[in-house]
This record gives structure tokens, C-alpha cells and sequence, in this order.
């Protein structure tokens, strides 16, 4: 029995060897009938998270819609004006600016002009006639690009105008054309205006009024028009732009008619004297009056280049009669020759031009007046012997200079002219002024093409008379007068001793009449 009780044991302690189920036993007093197992927490959220999920996705799928939608109207409007754009007063909702364009293109080229004209009825032209069309500044597409496409919802409840500047072109030739075949362009039509004129009326002379006339300036007429057309205008009057038909070259607001009037009524007293020395001249009312014509009502007939040739004539008949300048004239040498004297650069030379104006101006303003001319170049007294008693003469013959004040002898000196033999160097001959004195001075001969001069000479006194010829000390010159100018004459100047051209500089006066002869 021990045994088998020990076996048994054995064997129990095996079996026990292997985890067996345990079982709790609640205590009795503590038992309470059996009720509702809860519901675990977890799974109450997983419910409240699976409704959110949904209404999640309901909602993202919402904004992924529209969204899409957004995103597809703004690529949309990237390239289209928003709804509610108007452009010149064109509903260009939704288009392009291509669209747009083409819709103002047809407005503005759907033109016509209205063209109003002297003496005729009014006419048109239409834009067809003339090639009239749209010319693109880019100012659409600028508007198109200013747009944000992302704010293509605004244009549902906010209005957009503008009005932007447009440009047409058209085809000149044929505008030319057409105004060529305008009525106000026919030869028929075309008259032309009336000056106004003086009239002699009721004793005295009057401005009868200008007439308007017709005649077309096409030129201008394509001017005027062309700026019309430019500018979009739709008429234009071709009469009230001055510059399209020929104007009268006179009007009665006029100056100079008026200033003709005045001098016309006064000229019957005009007395015009000219003194010239002894010698006087005067020009009366009958000799003016008879520069002028008249028709039979006693109108005066408008030629006022007739009256001025008048006026010119005599002033030439009067530079004729006392000019000095140019005429060659005798002089009484200081060695007792009678030699003439031919002046360019000295003399009497009366302002022609400037006389024949103020001659003008005198004689419409009337009245007694006594006038010297107006001169150019003047001398020191008139009469043939125009030099007066106030001169300097080179006779280059003796090769002796001298200086006369109010006739008396004041300086004279041997000189050496230009050299005889030589024709390039010879000192010219004629009637000369002073116009410039220096101290020291540099004499220059003719440029090489090198740059260098032929001669540069100093000297210590130079007094100009004749462009580059003058009177000036020369001290490599051996002795003066005599035969020194045959062979070692100067190239022009009046070669003078040291001392002689410091005297001379100092008492020499400008514009003193220097007379060079043989």
C-alpha cells in the first residue's frame, strides 16, 4: 500500500508538473446577482472617430471640388477679363484679349467724317474709303496682364470700365484722293481772296477791307484733315481753319497799310532834304506823288514793289552822283605830280539798302525833314578831294612818305616798300585806312603745308592798313629810300627806320587816309 501510495504520489507530482487552470472563488458576502457587461471605452471612440472621419472626407472631398473649380476659373481668367469688364463702353466679360481687340477694332473703324467747306454742301468720308483701321498699342493685353486671375470672383458683384486711348491708321494716298474729289476742290469753286488796298477817297487816302475767298490749299486741306482723322473727330469745318484756303496777302488790320495810309496822307507836305557838303538835295511831295498810279476812280493801285524801285532809283541817283569809293580821283602829290588815285577801302559809300528803307520811312511820315544817308564808308570831306587836309602819303615812286595834318607837314620818312622786281611782293597801289596798331609784333608769311610760315619776323611797331601790309620798323634793312625797294624790298610793308615807326606809332590816328601811289 506504502508503495502504491508512493507511486501514486509520484505519478500526481508529475502530472502537477504542468500549469493547470486557476479558478478564483469569490467570497459569498460579497456576491451580487449578475448584470450587463459595460462597453469598453475604446470602443465608444472608435465609433465618434469613424463619424468624424466621415464628415472629414465629406468635407475634404468638399474643398478638393472647389477648389478645383477655383483653381480651373483662375487658369480660366489667366487669359480672359474678369465678368463685368467694359472697355470704351464694350462688354468684354469672359474674352480674350485677342477678342477684345477685335471688338474694338469694329467700333473704331466703323468711322466716318463729316467735312464742311466754303460755298459748298458738306460731305463725307468713310473709313472704308480710306483704308481706315485699328491699330493695336498693346494697351488691351496691358490691361489683361494687370488683372490678378485669383480675384476672377470679384468681377461677379464688381463692375470694372475703362476707356483707354485707341489709334487708327490709314492709307494717306487714297485720303489724298478723296479730298481731291471733295466739291471745295473743284477748279470751279475755287475763288480767290482780294487784298485790301488803299483807295483814294473823299480827299484823302482809305483802306478798303480784304474779301474772303475759296481757293483750297490742298496741302494744308490734307493737313487739317488728316489731324481730324487722327484725332477720331467726326466733322470739321474746313472754313474755320485759316491755314486750308489761301488768305489775302493784305488785310485791313494790316501795319504797313496802315503805316501807307499815313504816309500817303502826309506826303503832299513831304519835303526831304539831303545834304551833302555844299550841295543839297531835295525830294518834294510832287515827285513822290509821282511814283505812284491811280486808276480812274482814283483808287490807288496796290504795287508796292513799284513804289519802293522808285524810291531805290533815286537813292542810287544819288550814290551815283557823290560815292567816292571806287572812282579814281586826282591828288596833288608833295612832289608836285598830279597822280589819280584809285579807292577801294576809303571814301564815300552810301548804305543803299539801308537809305532806300529809311527814305521810305520818311516819306510817309510827311512833313520837312532834312536827312544825311545813311554810309558804309565815309571820308574826310566831299568834293573830288575827298581826303581833306588830313592824310598820310606813301609815294612809292620816291620811296617817301608823308604825314598831313589839317595841312601841315607833322612827319616824313624814308621808307622801303615792296620789292620791284618781284610782281608777288609789289605794295598795291590806292586808298587805304588805319584799322589796327600793335607794339611788339609778330609778321607772319603764307602757311607751308608743313604747318611752318615762310617768315616770321618780330618787330617792335606794326600799324595794318591793308590786310597783311602795313608800316612797321625793319632794322636788318641797310639804309631806306633811294633804289633799297628794286632788290631788297620788303614783301609788301612800308619798310621805316627804328625811329621813324616809334614816331609815326605815336602820332598816327585810325581811319587817317593813307594814299600809296607811284
Amino acid at each position: 500500500m506504502k508503495k502504491d501510495t508512493k507511486g501514486s504520489s509520484r505519478t500526481e507530482v508529475q502530472k502537477s508538473a504542468r500549469p493547470g487552470r486557476v479558478v478564483y472563488v469569490q467570497d459569498a458576502e460579497y456576491f451580487e446577482a449578475p448584470v450587463a457587461p459595460p462597453v469598453p471605452e475604446e470602443g465608444r471612440h472608435a465609433k465618434v472617430k469613424k463619424g468624424f472621419q466621415a464628415a472629414g472626407l465629406i468635407l475634404a472631398m468638399f474643398c478638393v471640388i472647389t477648389g478645383a473649380a477655383y483653381g480651373l476659373m483662375t487658369y480660366y481668367y489667366s487669359g480672359r477679363f474678369f465678368e463685368g469688364t467694359t472697355i470704351n463702353g464694350i462688354d468684354c466679360s469672359g474674352m480674350t484679349a485677342i477678342a477684345a481687340e477685335k471688338a474694338i477694332a469694329d467700333q473704331v473703324e466703323d468711322y466716318r467724317i463729316t467735312i464742311q467747306a466754303r460755298n459748298v454742301q458738306p460731305q463725307t468720308i468713310d473709313g472704308e474709303d480710306i483704308n481706315y483701321k485699328y491699330a493695336s498699342q498693346g494697351e488691351i493685353l496691358k490691361l489683361l496682364k494687370e488683372q490678378k486671375p485669383y480675384e476672377w470672383i470679384t468681377g461677379l458683384y464688381q463692375k470694372r470700365s475703362y476707356t483707354i486711348a485707341t489709334k487708327a491708321t490709314f492709307d494717306k494716298k487714297l485720303l489724298q484722293d478723296e479730298i481731291r474729289s471733295l466739291d471745295a476742290a473743284q477748279e470751279e469753286n475755287q475763288i480767290e481772296p482780294e487784298n485790301a488796298y488803299v483807295a483814294f477817297q473823299n480827299d484823302r487816302f482809305e483802306i478798303v477791307p480784304e474779301t474772303e475767298g475759296s481757293e483750297l490749299i490742298l496741302k494744308s486741306a490734307y493737313q487739317a484733315l488728316s489731324q481730324a482723322i487722327s484725332g477720331e473727330d467726326t466733322q470739321i469745318d474746313l472754313g474755320s481753319e485759316p491755314s486750308v484756303y489761301k488768305a489775302a496777302d493784305l488785310t485791313s488790320e494790316s501795319e504797313e497799310l496802315q503805316e501807307t495810309v499815313e504816309a500817303y496822307n502826309n506826303m503832299a507836305n513831304a519835303s526831304i532834304t539831303y545834304t551833302f557838303g555844299d550841295a543839297t538835295e531835295t525830294l518834294d511831295g510832287s515827285t513822290i506823288r509821282s511814283w505812284l498810279q491811280f486808276d480812274e476812280k482814283g483808287q490807288l493801285i496796290d504795287d508796292e514793289a513799284s513804289f519802293r524801285e522808285h524810291v531805290r532809283q533815286y537813292v542810287a541817283g544819288l550814290a551815283e552822283k557823290y560815292d567816292t569809293v571806287g572812282t579814281e580821283r586826282p591828288f596833288d602829290a608833295t612832289s608836285g605830280r598830279t597822280v589819280y588815285v584809285y579807292g577801294s577801302a576809303y571814301g564815300w559809300l552810301m548804305d543803299q539798302a539801308a537809305e532806300t528803307e529809311a527814305l521810305i520811312q520818311a516819306i510817309r511820315q510827311g512833313g520837312q525833314i532834312s536827312r544825311t544817308p545813311d554810309y558804309i564808308m565815309t571820308a574826310n570831306s566831299y568834293g573830288y578831294n575827298d581826303f581833306g587836309n588830313t592824310y598820310i602819303e606813301v609815294d612809292l615812286s620816291f620811296q617817301y612818305m608823308y604825314y598831313y595834318k589839317d595841312g601841315a607837314l607833322i612827319f616824313d620818312s624814308p621808307i622801303v616798300s615792296g620789292m620791284k622786281v618781284d610782281p608777288t611782293r609789289t605794295t598795291p597801289s590806292g586808298v587805304y585806312k588805319l584799322y589796327s596798331k600793335s607794339s611788339p609784333a609778330v609778321l607772319r608769311g603764307p602757311m607751308r603745308p608743313n604747318g611752318t610760315y615762310e617768315y616770321e619776323t618780330h618787330v617792335t611797331y606794326w600799324m595794318p592798313f591793308n590786310g597783311g601790309i602795313g608800316f612797321h620798323d625793319a632794322n636788318w634793312q641797310p639804309y631806306f629810300g633811294g633804289d633799297r625797294w628794286i632788290y631788297g624790298g620788303s614783301h609788301g610793308c612800308i619798310n621805316l627806320p627804328y625811329y621813324s615807326a616809334q614816331t609815326l606809332y605815336s602820332i598816327i590816328e585810325y581811319n587817317v587816309p593813307i594814299i600809296c601811289f607811284y
